[in-house]
């Protein structure tokens, strides 16, 4: 089309020229994604778990229990993965603020069907660490998947989502009981709609 004016992604804004949605910190007022300036904010310590699963067939799971898989110590290796990546979440996820790691857990459990994956991340910045502990369980998740898939090529990432956090602006949060009757399945942490 002649005199079309060009879509960079960057300069149209939000679609049909609205303006962005209140309470999203990483969207500028002209709609372009912008990494959120956190300079005067204080130094705090904070931490932030996250939690996701793997299935599995029951092959995978008696081979990952028995420790014959021929790769070697997945639990380990998927371990290892999840700290390694909470270190590079900047490099992963674009908006995210290159922050200290100071403490990383990850703990992978066994189960019938599944292996549970659970990670707590610490840091003492100007910015909260969920997106780190996020990370953390899919790297380890995806790790554990390339380690099984010679005998399961089927496994499947499920449930990923931050489970608590402390410090920062927003206070302390921690997921309610899934078992808990009317609880929004869909609701999120308070505060996590926008900055870190």
């Amino acid at each position: 089309m002649m005199g079309a004016e060009p879509v960079t992604g960057m300069s149209r804004g939000t679609p049909a020229g609205r303006p962005p949605a209140p309470g999203l910190t990483h969207v500028g007022p002209d709609g372009a994604a912008r990494m959120v300036d956190v300079t005067a904010k204080p130094v705090t310590a904070r931490t932030a778990s996250a939690r996701g699963c793997v299935l599995l067939s029951a092959e995978a799971i008696r081979a990952l229990q028995a420790g014959t898989v021929r790769k070697g110590d997945a639990l380990a290796v998927a371990r290892i993965a999840g700290i390694q990546a909470a270190k590079a979440t900047p490099g992963l996820i674009p908006l995210a603020h290159p922050i200290a790691v100071h403490g990383a857990e990850v703990s992978l459990t066994v189960g019938e069907d599944r292996v549970d994956i659970t990670a707590t991340v610490r840091t003492a910045d100007r910015t909260g660490i969920e997106m780190e502990a996020l990370t953390c369980v899919a790297v380890a998740a995806l790790t554990l998947i390339d380690m099984v898939k010679a005998i399961d090529r089927h496994g499947r990432i499920t449930d990923i989502r931050v489970t608590a956090k402390s410090g920062g602006r927003s206070g302390d949060w921690q997921e309610e009981d899934m078992s808990q009757p009317g609880r929004d399945p869909g609701g999120s942490p308070p505060g996590t709609g926008g900055g870190r």
